[in-house]
């Protein structure tokens, strides 16, 4: 090989790759100046940023008052330019209107004399014919009161018909008893005409009860008021008048501490509601119902006893 070409393999340069590297890093640096350049600058967070710069090395803050985003400063550090808004500064905007705020709704205006007397003889009709509809309930159950296994309630606004559970449902099951039926068709005969609503309401004492058909007593009395409702409607009551109301262990009528009063809580109400309560919307239908204590429920007058001095209670 000759000297002038060991002296070219010489001077062979390793470092072309420079050349290119330098023209990406170009444009990496033109591509952030273009991405930065169409930015929007926060100019909020730039005042911040730059007061606090200012007061980590120079000490005092420009600003008199402390800074939030968004807002104008106090100071030199307000000296930037707003953001415009349709090329105009936002200070010169006229302030957009507040929507106006729809008036509070009026009172009720209080009732006129003619409605309040309307409203009384309403309720004083629908307490007569409550009163006529339990006269009517007695004597189609005569033999039960009797017994003392139904008892009959009355007062302005409802009828309670109560109907011991052992006279309905063998023990700790929903499934009504055969002689069960003679009981509710006495009542289905009284209520099958008449247009007021009637909830079905089913009572337990405090006795758990965890079987694979019933959780708990809740499943347990709901289910027996739902076998009344049923065997109401099959004997003429309309459906759309019958409501299933489930209340456990919840409203005792005596304590449950011995076995006479668990007995007395094992029980159906079938409440027979006032015609101006018969609306399924109305809160009496299927709500929470007011117990209201036995002596409040006047009941009609007892016949004199037999001469004999015996009577049919057993």
């Amino acid at each position: 090989m000759s000297r002038r070409a060991r002296r070219h393999e010489e001077h062979v340069n390793h470092e072309g790759w420079a050349i290119p590297y330098g023209d990406l890093i170009t444009l990496l640096l033109a591509f952030f100046v273009v991405m930065y350049a169409i930015s929007s600058v926060n100019a909020g967070k730039y005042r911040v940023l730059s007061d606090s710069l200012y007061a980590a090395f120079r000490g005092t803050p420009r600003t008199i008052e402390p800074v939030q985003a968004g807002e104008s400063a106090v100071g030199a550090g307000a000296t930037l330019a707003q953001p415009l808004l349709n090329g105009l500064p936002r200070a010169t905007l006229a302030p957009v209107p507040t929507r106006p705020t729809s008036p509070p709704p009026a009172p009720p205006a209080p009732a006129v004399p003619e409605q309040v007397s309307a409203r009384s003889a309403a309720l004083a009709e629908g307490s007569g014919k409550l009163a006529h509809i339990a006269d009517q309930v007695e004597d189609a159950m005569h033999d039960l009161v009797q017994k003392g296994v139904v008892t009959v309630r009355r007062n302005d606004l409802w009828i309670e018909v109560e109907i011991r559970a052992d006279v309905l449902f063998p023990s700790g099951v929903a499934q009504l008893s055969p002689g069960a039926s003679d009981v509710i068709a006495q009542l289905a005969g009284v209520l099958a005409p008449l247009p007021n609503a009637v909830r079905v309401e089913g009572h337990t004492d405090n006795v758990p009860i965890r079987t694979a058909v019933f959780y708990s007593n809740w499943e347990l009395s709901a289910a027996r008021a739902g076998s009344v409702v049923r065997l109401l409607a099959g004997h003429g009551v309309a459906p759309g008048r019958l409501a299933v109301v489930g209340l456990g262990e919840e409203h005792p009528a005596q304590t449950n501490d011995t076995a006479q009063g668990r007995n007395a809580n094992r029980r159906v109400v079938v409440v027979i509601l006032s015609t101006g309560l018969s609306d399924p919307s109305s809160p009496l239908f299927n709500g929470p119902r007011p117990q209201l204590a036995p002596q409040a429920l006047p009941g009609p007058t007892p016949a004199p006893a037999a001469a004999n001095g015996t009577d049919h209670a057993t």
